[in-house]
C-alpha cells in the first residue's frame, strides 16, 4: 500500500515536471514567434543576402591653375561565387587566359567554397568587358577605380600615391585623405539557400559618394622647369640626388618641390635604379622602396653651411653686436681655444667690413659675431625664428631639427654653428626661416594646400594657415635684402645673377658624417626681387662629382631655373645701373 502510494505521487511530480517543461517550451515559442519574430526574420534574410561593395571615386588633385595631376581610371574587380558556378574548368581556363594569372592560383580560386571569392583586382577595363561578354555563370565583373596620375613621375614625392584599396599610403594623397576618399556604396542582392541569385528580385543599391577636389599651390610648369634642371645636373655631375624648393615667401604656397631621382607613381613599387636587386629578401627591398618614396625635402636633415649665415647675420644685426661697417681681419683661420677653424680661403681675405664678410662667406668674420652674440642670445634667436619647432608643412613625416642642448653649446660649437656647421636641419626649415627674415619678419607656414572644391569647381572650404609676426624687425629683415641682393651682384653668388632682375641669395657648401668620407653638398638660396620678394628657391646638390662648390654648380641651377619662371610669375626684367659677370 505504501508503495503505490509513493509510486503515484512520483508519477504525479514527473507528470508536474513534464507539464512545467511543456508550457516553457510553449511560452518559448510564442516569445520566438509573437515578441522576437522581426529579430529573426532579419538573421534568416541575412542569410540569403548577398552584399558587394562599390568604391568611391577619389577626388581629384589639381594644381593652382586646374591642371589636373591625380584622377581616376576605370579598371575592374574580377570575384567567383562557388555556389554558382556551373563550368568550373571552363571558367579556370577562360579567367588564367584573360587575366594572365597561373592556372593553380585561378583554381584555388574558384574551386575555395565561400560566399564569394575575388580572384583579381585593378583589371583593365577591356579585359573586365571581354570577360562580362563570356556570361559565365557564378563569375562577377564589378567596376572599380584605380588612382591614376598624369605625368608619371612629376612630384612623385609630394603627392604620393594610394594602395591597393585606394587609401593614400604617403604625401598629399594620405594628408587629405579625409577630403578625397569618399564613400562607398554598397549591392545588395537576394540569394535561395543554395547561394544562388533570385531571378526577379530588385537589387537594394546605395549608390557611393566621390571624393572632394584637392586644389594645391604646387605649379604644373614651374614643376616642370625645376624637375628639367635638377635631372640635368644631377647627371652632369653625378650627383646621389637633387632637391629644389620653390616659394612664395610672403604667403608659404610652395610652387614646385622636386627630389630627383623621382619614381613613376603608376608604377610605385618598381625600383627606380640600375643596380641588380634579383636576390634581394623581401625585406632589403622595402627598405629600399622606403627610400626611393622619401622626400629630402622634408624628411632628411643636413649641415646647412654657409646659407645658414644668413640667420646669423640677422640675429648679429637685430641684437645690435655688428653693424654693416664693422671692420675685421681674415688671416685664412681664427683660432678658438685650441682649434684652428678655417676659411674656406686659404690665404684668408684681409681686412673687410662685415658687409664684405657676407659677400666672401667669409668663416672668421662669422665666428667673431657669432662670439660676439654667445651662446645663450644665438639659442634664443634659434627658437625666436622657429628653428626649434617644425614648419608645419602639410606633407607627412616632417623631422626637426637636430641641435646641441643649450648647456652643451662651448666655445668651439657656437663657433661652428655661426657658419653652419655641427648642427643639422631639414631644407624646408631652412628655407622657410631665410623667407621670414626677409619678408619683414612674418614666419610663415609652407604648404601645399589651397582649398576643397566640390565636382563642378564650387569651393567647399580654403585652408588657412597660422603665421607669427615681429621674430625679426622690418628694418633687420629689409637690411638684410640688401646685403643678400649685394652677395650676388658683387660677391660669391654671382652665378645667379640675372641681368634686369634683382636677385638677392646666398650660397653653401658643406661636409657630410663622416668627414672621412669627402662628401659635399652643394646649396644656394636666391630670392626675387630683392626689395619686394614674391618667390625664394633652394636648390642642393648631394655628393657632386668634381667641382661641388655651391657658387659653382647650385647657383647656376637656380639661376637657369629663374629664367624660365620670373617671366612666367609676370616679373618683368628692369634696367639697373651695372651688370654683373659670371666670372
Amino acid at each position: 500500500m505504501k508503495n503505490r502510494t509513493y509510486n503515484k505521487k512520483k508519477m504525479l511530480v514527473v507528470f508536474g515536471a513534464a507539464c512545467i517543461i511543456i508550457f516553457g517550451l510553449i511560452f518559448r515559442l510564442v516569445y520566438l514567434m509573437v515578441f522576437d519574430a522581426g529579430y529573426y526574420q532579419k538573421k534568416a534574410e541575412a542569410l540569403h543576402e548577398r552584399e558587394r561593395a562599390i568604391k568611391a571615386a577619389r577626388g581629384e588633385i589639381v594644381d593652382r591653375n586646374g591642371t589636373v595631376l591625380a584622377t581616376n581610371k576605370t579598371v575592374c574587380t574580377i570575384s567567383v561565387i562557388h555556389s554558382q558556378i556551373e563550368d568550373p574548368e571552363g571558367v579556370i581556363e577562360i579567367l588564367s587566359r584573360e587575366l594572365e594569372l597561373e592556372e593553380s592560383t585561378v583554381r584555388k580560386r574558384v574551386e575555395r567554397v565561400s560566399s564569394m571569392e575575388k580572384v583579381k583586382t585593378n583589371v583593365e577595363k577591356e579585359t573586365g568587358d571581354r570577360i562580362r561578354d563570356y556570361n559565365l555563370a557564378g563569375v562577377k565583373v564589378d567596376e572599380d577605380f584605380k588612382r591614376y596620375y598624369l605625368y608619371d613621375d612629376l612630384a612623385s614625392k609630394v603627392l604620393g600615391f594610394t594602395g591597393g584599396d585606394n587609401q593614400g599610403i604617403i604625401g598629399l594623397e594620405v594628408k587629405y585623405e579625409d577630403y578625397l576618399k569618399g564613400t562607398n556604396g554598397t549591392i545588395l542582392t537576394v540569394t535561395d539557400a543554395r547561394g544562388i541569385e533570385l531571378e526577379g528580385v530588385a537589387e537594394d543599391r546605395v549608390e557611393p559618394v566621390a571624393g572632394n577636389t584637392l586644389k594645391i599651390s604646387l605649379d604644373y610648369n614651374i614643376q616642370s622647369f625645376c624637375t628639367q634642371a635638377a635631372a640635368k645636373v644631377m647627371e652632369e655631375k653625378q650627383a646621389d640626388s637633387v632637391s629644389v624648393i620653390l616659394m612664395n615667401p610672403q604667403n608659404g604656397e610652395i610652387l614646385a618641390m622636386v627630389n630627383v631621382p623621382e619614381f613613376n607613381l603608376n608604377d610605385p613599387f618598381t625600383l627606380n635604379m640600375e643596380r641588380d636587386i634579383s636576390g634581394i629578401s623581401d625585406e632589403e627591398k622595402q627598405n629600399l622602396l622606403n627610400q626611393m618614396w622619401r622626400n629630402g625635402c622634408i624628411n632628411d636633415t643636413y649641415e646647412p653651411g654657409s646659407t645658414f649665415k644668413i640667420i646669423t647675420a640677422t640675429a648679429c644685426l637685430e641684437e645690435g653686436v655688428v653693424s654693416l661697417n664693422d671692420h675685421f681681419s681674415c688671416p685664412g683661420y681664427k683660432m678658438v681655444e685650441d682649434r684652428k677653424i678655417r676659411c674656406h680661403k686659404v690665404g684668408g681675405h684681409g681686412a673687410e667690413t662685415f658687409t664684405q664678410g657676407l659677400q666672401n662667406s667669409c668663416n672668421p668674420v662669422f665666428i667673431e659675431i657669432g662670439l660676439r652674440l654667445g651662446a645663450d642670445r644665438f639659442y634664443d634667436y634659434f627658437k625666436q625664428f622657429g628653428l626649434m619647432s617644425l614648419t608645419n608643412v602639410d606633407l607627412p613625416g616632417e623631422a626637426g631639427t637636430i641641435m646641441h642642448k643649450k648647456e652643451d653649446i662651448g666655445i668651439v660649437e657656437l663657433a661652428t654653428m655661426s657658419f653652419g656647421q655641427s648642427f643639422q636641419i631639414t631644407p624646408i626649415q631652412m628655407l622657410t626661416t631665410v623667407s621670414s627674415l626677409i619678408n619683414g619678419g612674418r614666419r610663415i607656414t609652407p604648404h601645399f594646400g589651397m582649398a576643397v572644391l566640390s565636382h563642378d569647381g564650387e569651393e567647399l572650404k580654403q585652408f588657412s594657415y597660422d603665421e607669427k609676426k615681429g621674430i625679426v624687425s622690418e628694418k633687420t629683415s629689409a637690411t638684410m635684402r640688401t646685403l643678400l641682393e649685394s652677395v650676388v651682384s658683387e660677391g660669391g653668388g654671382k652665378k645667379a645673377y640675372i641681368e634686369g632682375y634683382r636677385i638677392g641669395g646666398k650660397t653653401a657648401t658643406s661636409q657630410t658624417l663622416p668627414r672621412s668620407a669627402h662628401k659635399y653638398i652643394a646649396s644656394f638660396i636666391g630670392f626675387a626681387p630683392a626689395d619686394n620678394p614674391q618667390v625664394i628657391g633652394m636648390v642642393v646638390i648631394h655628393n657632386p662629382q668634381g667641382v661641388y662648390y655651391g657658387g659653382t654648380i647650385a647657383a647656376p641651377v637656380l639661376r637657369s631655373i629663374y629664367d624660365n619662371v620670373l617671366p612666367y610669375l609676370g616679373m618683368e626684367r628692369q634696367v639697373t645701373p651695372g651688370t654683373a659677370t659670371d666670372d
